[in-house]
């Protein structure tokens, strides 16, 4: 696994710009890459992107803004936004950036899974991106945490059927089945079991799966998971 720079190592940052962003403010972005369309491009002090910080913030309107102003999608971009058309570019181009690591210790595996673009991800597991890999952060989340976070039943297959690890533990020992059980994922649940996920395996915490569709407020599904 290999670490990369943002693409922005020296990027025309606009402080405005990301402030914009933080407040939402969908008006004050527009106006702000009218008059100045490479800040669709920029990336902030963090190294990560105006299209990713809006899209983490969820701020679409702002995402499409920036993308209208023809923002310049890097691997990270492509994968979290599900662009699995620039996202297939860049790797035809540069195939080591399937396994690549964001300024923010995401790898486009993680990115696409999070937030739910089947497509995208089954691209990278396609083009060998590991599913074992950790993120270079304080989650330590691996693919499959962060698809079974999103509820992204159909990746959580997709990434189990791909070799994922279906008791991969992210910060604080928690296991894809421990949040599907939390969320009362009952279909995201049934896939990690069928696939040998542990029901009794404990986060750091000593609570197991049904501990956590317990305290949920899911009492059917911690009585399966009981069983």
């Amino acid at each position: 696994m290999r670490s990369v720079k943002d693409r922005c190592e020296n990027p025309r940052m606009s402080e405005k710009l990301f402030e914009a962003i933080a407040a939402g403010a969908t008006d004050g972005v527009r106006s702000l890459v009218a008059d100045d369309p490479s800040l669709a491009s920029a990336c902030g002090p963090d190294g990560v992107s105006a299209v990713r910080t809006a899209r983490y913030r969820g701020h679409a309107e702002i995402v499409d803004v920036l993308l209208t102003a023809c923002a310049d999608l890097d691997v990270f971009d492509a994968a979290a936004l599900g662009r699995t058309d620039r996202l297939g570019e860049i790797l035809d181009a540069r195939p080591d950036l399937v396994d690549a690591v964001a300024t923010d210790g995401f790898t486009p595996l993680q990115l696409a899974s999070f937030f739910g673009h089947y497509d995208a991800a089954g691209l990278l597991v396609d083009r060998g991106a590991p599913t074992a890999t950790v993120s270079r952060n304080p989650m330590s989340i691996h693919a499959l945490n962060a698809a079974a976070a999103g509820e992204h039943t159909d990746i959580v297959a997709l990434l189990l059927d791909a070799g994922a690890d279906p008791d991969a533990r992210q910060h604080g020992g928690l296991t894809a089945l421990m949040s599907c059980a939390a969320g009362g994922n009952e279909p995201g649940v049934a896939a990690l079991l069928e696939r040998g996920a542990d029901p009794h395996a404990m986060s750091d915490d000593s609570k197991d799966a049904a501990a956590f569709a317990e305290e949920r407020g899911h009492p059917a599904l911690a009585e399966r998971l009981r069983g």
